[in-house]
């Protein structure tokens, strides 16, 4: 027979997957702070989990907290990070392929399921995440996205509920700051779709039609696979470059995918991922572009024989 108890605990997992997964920009990571939380949980005795009153507001405490440790000492690992940082795609839940076996804290059925897909995990919004201090970001995270109050997340934060206010604030002014409006969805796809097939044609001309002058280009290698060490900037500039990547790898095959919730692009290489591109657009064209190519950060996306 199930234990009620352990039930409802385990059924907080997809929500802590889903914060600390918007805290760190890396699902690898964020399952890492899950197991963590649960390990917490099960190494008190019995008599000190009876004596909480909120297990879910402690699990989160907990995870919010390790998470905004992990922000203070990811800054000083990106130092040393070979090249362009970029957050870890996550596919549409169709399309997700798990790369760890199931444990006894984790989801064996559907672990597509883990990460909600919304506005909030867009590669744009992610990014802007990053930029913001360790404090900032999850004072925001928790109470603009997930609808904490400022006294709990002063709880994770270890602030008053007032300097978490200001600490949101300013969050939210940095996202008002930089993200684009939103374009419709179908445009969006139109657009990534015009750019799949100009690139196949090798037509610079076209790519330079659908990218907005002033575009920007940044990969993300972690020094495991070649990629551009610095963005790439200007549409014609682009437009050469990624057609000049492209030339030695014949088996090369650009496939539609939704990429953090919006349209964008899976790159394989005889039916292997290779790259995950995500598009940020700004009316008619292409503002930036994402191209994650580390391939520790592609362990949720699997081969595709079938589909163009």
């Amino acid at each position: 027979m199930t234990d009620p108890s352990l039930t409802a605990i385990m059924s907080e997992r997809r929500r802590l997957i889903n914060v600390a997964y918007r805290l760190l920009g890396s699902l690898t990571d964020a399952e890492d702070v899950v197991q963590e939380t649960y390990a917490r949980w099960y190494a008190m005795t019995e008599a000190q989990r009876d004596a909480i009153d909120a297990p879910a507001a402690w699990l989160t405490t907990v995870a919010g907290r390790i998470c905004l440790d992990q922000l203070g000492s990811a800054r000083a690992r990106r130092e040393s990070y070979v090249g362009e940082w970029i957050p870890e795609p996550v596919p549409d839940r169709a399309e997700w392929v798990t790369g760890r076996p199931p444990t006894e804290t984790s989801e064996a059925a559907d672990p597509a399921d883990r990460v909600t897909l919304d506005e909030s995990i867009s590669m744009a919004f992610l990014v802007v995440l990053d930029s913001m201090t360790p404090a900032e970001r999850v004072a925001f995270v928790l109470h603009d996205v997930f609808r904490y109050s400022f006294p709990e997340v002063a709880e994770i934060v270890g602030r008053t509920p007032a300097a978490c206010r200001k600490l949101a604030s300013s969050a939210r002014r940095r996202i008002d700051a930089t993200q684009a409006p939103a374009v419709p969805a179908d445009r969006h796809a139109e657009l990534v779709r015009d750019f799949k097939d100009a690139w196949a044609a090798k037509d610079i001309q076209a790519l330079v039609g659908l990218l907005d002058p002033g575009a920007t280009t940044i990969s993300d290698g972690g020094g495991l696979v070649p990629a551009a060490l610095e963005p790439v900037h200007g549409a014609e500039t682009i437009a050469r470059f990624l057609v000049e990547v492209a030339a030695p790898l014949p088996g090369l095959r650009a496939l539609e995918r939704t990429v953090n919730g919006r349209p964008g692009l899976v790159l394989q290489v005889d039916g292997v991922t290779a790259t995950v591109m995500a598009f940020e657009v700004d009316g008619d064209r292409i503002t930036r572009i994402w191209a994650v190519r580390n391939p520790e950060k592609l362990r949720s996306w699997g081969a595709d024989h079938t589909r163009s």
